[in-house]
């Protein structure tokens, strides 16, 4: 109907007498909004007498097809307002806890750690916030790992961070011996060689990498040959960079470690030496475990210049190795025993090396001579954990960027001087 407002009142009861039969409905709720208001406003609705507001409700009613209680509504917005107008629809939202700045903090951590499991990650923004005071981290520090997750999906984390591969498993094969019993004490290390390929039938350095059972305690090496003149020197600097006494020395069957020289150094340590059963892959489990996560992610595949396998070695000790242990968080297994008797592993525990070390019985005891827990947590407390993640891969650019220029030339030899490594792993 065109003109429906301006009827006249004599006019609107003769069209609600002629119509009683017929029923309308309105076109568009915007539309039906904009005319009530105007049929409210031609005839003064607030000034009109009671008789005249019914005959304006009816007629109201009978054109639009409103209810009476939805043209009530309308006329008392009317009165109170002055006008008719559709409310705006908003759909709940619960409020934001993590904002665009906690997401790329988020991001920035995982490039610092080579993006971790989703555990160990929560560990990292804990430590920061109540164990250094990082107050930027006071949010994350309570984040769910199943959040943690969903935030790692998000827009603005896929823009801040790197693109990232999963880390591809090798074969080792093991030969017969026996699996060690390091009965809770630390100093019972697994050890294993990591093998970078090769480029033109040229060979790449060999990253030696020794893990304690009980801490997971890591200590990682570099030698441009796995001969016997250029490792031997590299496993005396990895052995005096564990803050413990040596007990055990775990490895696979391979020719660089099972030798008459490597026998001799250990029983200078009084350490026994074991190695891997046929058809038990879980014998040197964690430390192939490490090589992937460790190893493999912070060094990649690419083929390395056996020359600067000693500078590769003094950024281990120097960055790596402390990183390791004093700021990356690691899993420990809580083995549980059902009704029926079955041992199920489940990992709770998310706690560095270092404080791994301090929390076992006695720890006084369990270090070597002359190293302290003075000069440990000193190490542990100078930098925060995402602090010192950031020099470390600062470090490895640049160390990076030395073995580009350095070409294919020949090894160094070893007697240039391995630089030796203290208890907390510094030269």
């Amino acid at each position: 109907m065109r003109n429906a407002e301006a009827l006249s009142l004599e006019r609107i009861r003769q069209f609600l007498a002629a119509n009683e039969q017929i029923e309308y409905c309105g076109a568009s709720r915007g539309e039906m909004y904009a005319w009530v208001e105007k049929v409210l406003f031609k005839h003064r609705y607030r000034r009109q007498s009671k008789e005249v507001r019914g005959l304006l409700r009816a007629y109201i009613e009978k054109v639009t097809g409103l209810s009476s209680a939805q043209v009530t509504r309308l006329i008392r917005q009317y009165t109170l307002k002055g006008h008719v107008c559709q409310a705006e629809y908003r759909r709940h939202r619960f409020p934001r806890r993590y904002t665009k700045l906690d997401i790329e903090l988020l991001a920035s951590v995982d490039e610092a750690h080579e993006r971790m499991s989703g555990p160990a990650t929560k560990r990292i923004c804990e430590r920061e916030w109540r164990v250094f005071g990082k107050r930027e981290f006071q949010a994350l520090a309570a984040i769910s790992v199943s959040h943690l997750y969903n935030l790692r999906r998000t827009a603005t984390y896929l823009r801040r961070a790197l693109p990232m591969g999963k880390t591809r498993s090798a074969k080792v094969t093991l030969g017969e011996r026996r699996k060690p019993d390091p009965g809770g004490r630390p100093g019972y290390l697994r050890v294993d060689t990591v093998h970078q390929p090769e480029r033109d039938g040229e060979k790449s350095v060999y990253h030696i990498n020794a893990v304690d059972e009980v801490t997971q305690w890591e200590v990682v090496g570099c030698a441009a040959r796995i001969t016997e003149h250029y490792l031997v020197p590299v496993l005396k600097s990895i052995l005096e960079q564990f803050p413990f006494p040596i007990l055990g020395f775990h490895c696979d069957n391979g020719s660089e470690y099972v030798n008459q020289t490597v026998v001799d150094l250990l029983n200078k340590l009084l350490a026994e030496f074991t190695k891997s059963r046929p058809r038990h892959s879980n014998d040197n489990a964690l430390v192939e475990g490490k090589n992937g996560a460790v190893v493999r992610k912070h060094m990649s595949y690419a083929w390395l210049p056996p020359s600067h396998a000693q500078d590769i070695h003094a950024f281990y000790a120097e960055w790596l190795n402390p990183y390791l242990n004093y700021h990356r968080p690691c899993a420990f297994a809580t083995v549980k025993v059902d009704g029926k008797g079955r041992e199920t592993k489940v990992y709770e525990t998310y706690v560095t090396p270092y404080e791994r070390l301090r929390s076992l019985p006695k720890s006084q005891r369990k270090l070597k001579p002359g190293v302290t827990w003075e000069q440990l947590d000193q190490l542990a407390k100078a930098h925060s954990d995402t602090e010192f993640a950031r020099q470390m891969q600062k470090a490895k650019r640049d160390l990076f960027r030395l073995c580009a220029r350095g070409g294919a030339s020949a090894p160094a030899p070893p007697d240039v001087g391995i630089p030796a490594m203290g208890a907390g792993g510094r030269p």
